[in-house]
């Protein structure tokens, strides 16, 4: 009670966000926000207990797995090597406006997991608890979830494919153009024969590998980058003009120039060529991809480990 002026005594109601975050707070259901940058800003109890995270903790989602992989709580994740299991789960992650999928936990419970991603790369992590769904229902939804992932994932180096980068880049361009103007790179590692001729095929992997694993820890939880093929790599930047991009691709290729591959007893130095195009309202995916090959291929002529910018 509030003392009202005359000296009444008023009741004082709860406001709705109060109750909205105490409702949240109380639910089963697992709620969670995540900003830009994939850093933890919000999230309620139940989230809190699956996950293993400390009420008012901002961390990344990266380093919640990792943590969690680590005392073997939290989802079950089934790979040996955390850091390669992570380069897939970050291709998918945040790439589309809304995805679901099933997750399990090392406590035996199942869960239903719906993402929700703003343009600006915040997003919204609700999951559900189906636990006590039918196992033949549950098996079905695993065995699809599989086959969806296997299907977008370049096998070689864990990240996005072809199918699905087109997939983004479809989905990209259906939403209308905002400002400034999004972006996408066509990236190809220069050279990349001689060094399978000189090293061999797995040395060549292999730097297919790190150079992936370098691309995906560069770029924004909201940019998606993908192998389309060979020593071939597209990277889509949402909501980022050309400039900015070709800022951020320039610091990239100053540290892939200057780190080398170490491994199966020899040091690679390798360096790669970026084709880089702004989206204009008239694009469609052939146009604009053909528009980036070009400059790919420009970019190749004018002398290698340097970034062509589309006219």
């Amino acid at each position: 009670m509030q003392a009202a002026p005359g000296g009444t005594e008023t009741l004082v109601l709860p406001t709705v966000e109060a109750m909205l975050a105490r409702l949240l707070d109380d639910s089963t259901t697992l709620v969670a926000v995540f900003d830009e940058h994939d850093i933890l800003r919000r999230s309620n109890r139940a989230y809190r207990e699956a996950y293993h995270v400390d009420d008012g903790e901002e961390i990344l989602w990266a380093d919640i797995m990792r943590r969690n992989h680590a005392h073997g709580r939290g989802a079950i994740i089934d790979a040996d090597d955390i850091e390669a299991w992570l380069v897939t789960a970050l291709s998918r992650r945040g790439k589309l406006a809304s995805r679901s999928f099933e997750v399990d936990l090392v406590d035996g419970r199942w869960l239903w997991m719906c993402e929700t991603v703003l343009e600006n790369g915040w997003s919204l992590a609700i999951a559900s608890d189906v636990t006590n769904l039918k196992a033949g229902e549950r098996e079905l939804r695993q065995l699809t979830d599989k086959a969806i992932r296997e299907a977008q994932t370049d096998s070689l180096t864990g990240i996005s494919n072809r199918r699905y980068m087109m997939l983004v880049l479809d989905r990209l361009l259906a939403s209308p153009a905002g400002n400034p103007p999004d972006s996408i790179c066509l990236i190809d590692i220069d050279h990349f024969k001689s060094i399978n001729d000189r090293h061999g095929h797995e040395v060549g992997d292999e730097v297919l590998v790190d150079f992936s694993r370098r691309m995906r820890n560069a770029v924004r939880p909201s940019d998606t980058f993908g192998r389309i093929g060979g020593e071939e790599f597209m990277l889509v930047f949402p909501g980022l003009g050309h400039a900015e991009a070709e800022r951020v691709l320039a610091r990239i290729l100053r540290k892939i120039r200057n780190h080398a591959y170490v491994g199966r007893g020899v040091e690679v130095f390798y360096t790669v060529s970026a084709g880089l195009v702004e989206r204009r309202r008239s694009d469609d995916a052939r146009s604009i991809y053909g528009r980036a090959d070009q400059a790919l291929y420009d970019a190749k002529q004018g002398g290698r480990d340097r970034i062509q910018v589309a006219a």
